[in-house]
């Protein structure tokens, strides 16, 4: 009983701040403005940046995927793509309850004979990898932006230690994982970039032109922002965040709040697609690894 009372709380508390934070943005800008956007936006561009998204997932299910395979768990590239939407709909949609992480893990825990433990393991990898390479993409960015910070040449110093330190953790709390440092890795960054070009093509629709960078550095630290968990699916968080670094760096608020609120629809229509295996479950197949797969793994 006191289990779910403590998850009662905690989703009125993320639906809480969530109002909140996105009442106090919409008393910072002119809404008409952001609705005048959506209006003239271009309908060809937001169906591309849609599928733009929804490519960055199927990426980023690859990238689980192999640490899964590291863990001795045999699913099929297919079968992994819909655990993986089913975990996008719980994480956005049910935020309070099991979420969408330890509902994969009790999946996977139900139907192979592997420690949860271990299953855990390769999601908190997941995880740990994507931030990294998030942090390195975001600086990649930040170098392009105007103006000049003046000391630029630190991030060529920043993007080896992350990297370095990933590497590190690895080898350090989880060994099993090294072999798949480089794939983990270059995938993280195929996730990054396609969720830019995503944001990129956002921008498109909207007929932007112009401080490009910005925006889309806004965009990635809006990403590393929304990764604390205490709003619902990161509304709110992100569109603070545009909020202010829109005004820091000097670019336009409502455009950054519109591509904000945009990409946030995209995330959920992508993440509603999960509950058609909610509504009929997905039936695991303990096939194993074939041939092709297995010399891919060995040679990770």
């Amino acid at each position: 009983m006191a289990g779910k009372l403590k998850k009662y709380i905690q989703t009125t508390l993320k639906f809480g701040v969530t109002a909140a934070a996105l009442y106090f943005v919409f008393r910072k800008i002119d809404f008409g403005e952001i609705l005048a956007l959506y209006r003239t936006a271009n309908v060809w561009f937001l169906s591309a940046a849609l599928l733009l998204f929804a490519a960055s997932k199927v990426i980023s299910s690859f990238r689980l995927n192999i640490l899964f395979r590291l863990t001795g768990i045999p699913l099929s590239s297919v079968t992994n793509m819909k655990l993986y939407l089913v975990g996008m709909f719980y994480n956005l949609f049910l935020p309070g309850g099991i979420g969408g992480d330890g509902y994969k893990i009790y999946l996977l825990n139900r139907h192979f004979d592997i420690k949860a433990r271990k299953i855990l393991g390769a999601v908190f990898m997941d995880r740990v990898a994507g931030i990294a390479m998030l942090w390195v993409v975001a600086l990649c960015f930040l170098y392009f932006v105007e103006p000049h910070l003046p000391y630029r040449f630190l991030i060529f110093i920043a993007i080896p230690l992350l990297c370095g330190g990933l590497y590190m953790g690895m080898k350090w709390l989880f060994r099993d994982y090294v072999p798949a440092y480089l794939p983990v890795s270059l995938y993280s960054i195929g996730v990054q970039l396609m969720q830019v070009m995503c944001a990129y093509t956002i921008l498109l629709a909207f007929h932007h032109e112009g401080q490009n960078y910005s925006y889309l550095f806004l965009f990635l630290i809006s990403s590393i922002v929304t990764i604390i968990p205490i709003t619902v699916g990161g509304a709110g968080m992100r569109e603070i965040t545009f909020l202010y670094g829109a005004q820091f760096l000097g670019v336009d608020t409502h455009l950054s709040v519109a591509l904000s609120l945009m990409f946030y629809f995209i995330t959920v229509i992508v993440s509603f697609c999960g509950i058609y295996f909610v509504v009929r479950p997905i039936r695991f197949e303990r096939t194993e690894v074939s041939a092709e797969d297995a010399d891919t793994n060995s040679n990770l």
